[in-house]
């Protein structure tokens, strides 16, 4: 596009946001500081599209935003009492699916699904809990690993494979049974070359992946979404 040209823009709830060729409705709207509610979406990968937390209306047609490419001219709705209400039954899914004990969880505070929660107005669980028991594998001397708190964004797949270039990390089983696997003959992360510095090993947005001896080093009350809302953070996965 010449310096001449005006970038094309579609409609965010009523807000002309300017584009770029490729760009995705996410994409352009993380880059004007305008948020619309994801998990398994981050600046840098390829979009997944697997949790619908970002899940807008364009032109009428439900779609979601990490995947949809932007278009000139296009209707686009997000923040609706409809959207919102959806939002809100995906993540007591996701709540209720593991086990997300908020209080004595040291991602308290810097927690994306906690901080999505708040931002949409998620009311208590509204379905039975699942409490599964799930391993916590304590293996690798730098890292724990807690199962019981996947949600399935597959950040880490993706990081491991794309960044690290190790495929520490896979998804396994169909259905309700999907789960994160370790890929080592053993299935425990001790037995991969899986470091503290390695991408894989920051990037969870929820407590499954955590450095060990580090715990509440920086007080609850004083951590990332304490201090700004997620909605109020233009590039909250950064």
């Amino acid at each position: 596009m010449s310096p001449d040209q005006a970038a094309p823009t579609f409609s965010l709830d009523g807000e002309d946001l300017p584009f770029e060729p490729g760009d995705t409705v996410l994409g352009a709207a993380v880059r004007a500081g305008r948020y619309i509610p994801h998990l398994c979406w981050h600046a840098g990968f390829s979009p997944h599209g697997s949790c619908r937390i970002c899940t807008v209306k364009v032109d009428g047609r439900m779609g979601a935003a990490c995947t949809t490419q932007a278009r000139a001219g296009a209707e686009v709705e997000s923040n609706t009492e409809e959207l919102n209400l959806q939002r809100k039954t995906l993540l007591q899914m996701l709540f209720v699916e593991g086990n997300h004990f908020c209080p004595s969880c040291e991602k308290s505070g810097n927690c994306l699904l906690q901080a999505t929660a708040y931002q949409v107005g998620m009311e208590g669980p509204h379905f039975e809990e699942f409490y599964p028991d799930r391993p916590v594998d304590a293996s690798h001397p730098d890292i724990l690993l807690d199962f019981n708190r996947c949600i399935l964004c597959e950040l880490c797949v993706r990081a491991s494979r794309d960044v690290d270039h190790k495929n520490v990390f896979a998804i396994g089983g169909h259905g309700i049974a999907t789960h994160l696997l370790v890929n080592s003959e053993s299935g425990r992360l001790g037995d991969t070359t899986i470091a503290l510095e390695d991408r894989a090993a920051s990037i969870c947005p929820v407590g499954v992946i955590l450095p060990k001896r580090r715990g509440f080093a920086l007080p609850i009350g004083e951590r990332r979404f304490d201090a700004k809302s997620v909605a109020e953070q233009a590039e909250p996965d950064a």
